[in-house]
């Protein structure tokens, strides 16, 4: 099975194709410039490079969220997009837990941080057992004291890694109670090819859905929306 997987929900832009247990190519950018002016040029890039013809993709692979809101919407618009103009299924992948699976096979906990501001991270707490991907509690966007709370419970090392861990190193340090590393530079941020091979799973699980149905899980309001509601209960005072 070939996958087109794709990911701009955060600081980088990465797009990879994956065919079964093989990676065809792999094209990820973390420099100043917008996910707009990116993610399809790498797309086109890699196409080239391989000789890929789009149609012979089976699915298309897509960090659905959470993570910015605008990476969000330009990753979820060029997945439809592309759906909608190859005729092919969608797979929506939960951030955090492609940002998890970089770190395939290790005994630790792995606990991806992404700084989701307001003093919050977008994060989670997963796992390997015996080279299964468990998830031990599911994305979610808290403080980084909560976070580190159900890590101290757990009671065994963790791994962190993702663009969170600069802004809340100092902190987690003073949080932290059990033994804690970082990811190396080649594993700490998003990796569409961790989204492609996550993908295959859930191909085989039969969780695709259509282009049209695709929709980003932002998992907690814009901040548009939040001063939109706090507008609005200021008039009803």
């Amino acid at each position: 099975m070939k996958i087109l997987a794709l990911d701009s929900s955060g600081l980088v832009a990465t797009v990879a194709v994956v065919e079964d247990d093989n990676l065809l190519a792999e094209y990820t950018v973390h420099y100043k410039k917008t996910h707009s002016q990116t993610l399809l040029p790498m797309l086109d890039t890699i196409a080239a490079m391989i000789e890929l013809d789009l149609d012979s993709i089976d699915a298309i692979a897509v960090a659905k969220g959470p993570g910015s809101f605008t990476g969000l919407r330009i990753g979820s618009a060029t997945a439809k997009g592309l759906g909608l103009a190859l005729n092919k299924p969608l797979i929506g992948i939960p951030t955090v837990d492609g940002l998890a699976y970089n770190l395939y096979g290790t005994d630790k906990l792995i606990c991806p941080l992404m700084d989701a501001r307001r003093s919050q991270v977008y994060t989670g707490i997963y796992e390997f057992v015996k080279e299964e991907f468990h998830v031990l509690d599911a994305q979610m966007a808290v403080p980084i004291e909560e976070i580190a709370h159900r890590l101290n419970g757990y009671g065994r090392e963790v791994i962190f890694l993702g663009d969170g861990v600069p802004v809340f190193s100092e902190r987690l340090a003073e949080l932290m109670q059990v033994p804690y590393t970082f990811a190396p530079a080649h594993m700490n941020k998003q990796r569409a090819s961790a989204v492609a091979v996550l993908a295959l799973s859930y191909a085989k699980a039969g969780k695709t859905e259509t282009a049209e149905a695709h929709m980003p899980d932002y998992l907690r309001p814009s901040q548009a929306e939040r001063e939109r509601e706090e507008r609005e209960k200021a008039g009803k005072c």
